[in-house]
């Protein structure tokens, strides 16, 4: 199932400079795992070493922040869009 995955300016440099990319998966883990096969090392980026989402990266799939569904087993139909967002900080 092909999905679109929006890649923030941090991590652009794993994707050549794309800010958004195709990926496949019907789960938010499949669609990371093959995001990180085609563009090796932005799985690091994105899960921390126990695989869960690093703290500060937010996920959305479509309109849903993937914290308060099912995580990383969270739906990804055909078509949906995931973005993935670094948490900003400041004061």
């Amino acid at each position: 199932m092909s999905v679109s995955v929006r890649i923030p300016t941090i991590l652009r440099t794993y994707t050549d400079g794309a800010s958004e990319v195709s990926s496949d998966g019907a789960t938010l883990r499949e669609v990371l795992q093959k995001l990180d096969a085609d563009f090796p090392g932005i799985g690091a980026r994105i899960l921390d070493e126990t695989g869960k989402i690093r703290r500060f990266v937010n996920v959305y799939v479509g309109e849903e922040d993937v914290r308060f569904v099912d995580g990383l087993d969270t739906a990804t139909p055909e078509g949906t869009n995931i973005s993935v967002i670094p948490a900003v900080a400041g004061g």
